[in-house]
């Protein structure tokens, strides 16, 4: 007669292992001796092994019981079922892997290949990889929110690029993005793109400097919100004064 340690040992498992086999009824717990201790059979040691190769072969501890006592036939029928349960997991995790590989290529897994052009054309033209990176984040956002505006987003965006004062005005927020807020160059920022935004209000309806400073990437700045704050302001000013016939 074997103690359960002596049984954990025979069978290649953990004293608490035998314990919760015990507990979730795939091996009975033994009466105790006279001497007050659980004594283990041979058979319980055979059993023991049989629930442990199951187990290791990936088969679900709720099935287990049910093969241990199953004819020839009932346990070869089980087990080509339980094959093909684990060639489905094989499967599921084969094109999990699959998907995790084609994260490596970063925005080219969730955007159209025009987007993803404009994102190395903007590398291309020095703007900053924390730049490019959030312009992504927030093209995403876009193709998940409001996806029909995608294509005429991007003709938008490629023509501010083809347009040498607008690519400026740009190159010159992007370098603006580690300022601190009170950096008395922001002031000089701000006219510059102030005197931009009225020089472009007649664009056939272009969002201003909506296109160069756009409220999620102010979000990574605190010297991007004092731009779009004091932007925002000098604009409603100019409307209401537009409103009052000035």
């Amino acid at each position: 007669m074997l103690t359960i340690g002596q049984l954990a040992a025979t069978a290649g498992v953990t004293v608490r292992a035998v314990r919760h086999y015990h507990h979730v009824g795939l091996l009975p717990e033994p009466g105790r001796d006279a001497s007050g201790y659980r004594r283990y059979s041979a058979e319980a040691a055979v059993d023991l092994i049989r629930i442990r190769t199951l187990a290791d072969a990936g088969v679900p501890l709720a099935r287990i019981d049910a093969l241990l006592h199953a004819r020839p036939a009932e346990f070869a029928a089980a087990i080509a079922d339980i094959d093909a349960e684990l060639r489905r997991k094989i499967d599921q995790l084969t094109e999990n892997r699959l998907r995790i590989a084609e994260l490596a290529v970063g925005e080219r897994l969730v955007l159209p290949p025009g987007v993803v052009a404009l994102l190395d054309r903007m590398r291309d033209l020095g703007v900053s990889e924390q730049r490019v990176l959030l312009e992504r984040d927030a093209w995403i956002l876009m193709r998940a929110l409001d996806p029909h505006v995608v294509p005429e987003r991007l003709r938008e965006k490629n023509a501010a690029f083809d347009d040498p004062e607008t690519l400026r005005v740009h190159l010159a927020c992007d370098q603006a993005i580690g300022w601190d807020p009170r950096d008395p160059r922001l002031d000089r920022l701000i006219d510059d793109l102030d005197a931009w935004e009225v020089g472009h209000e007649g664009d056939g309806g272009r969002p201003g400097y909506l296109e160069l400073v756009v409220s999620r990437i102010s979000e990574a700045s605190p010297a991007w919100q004092r731009v779009v704050g004091e932007l925002t302001h000098r604009a409603r000013l100019r409307a209401e004064r537009e409103s009052a016939g000035e």
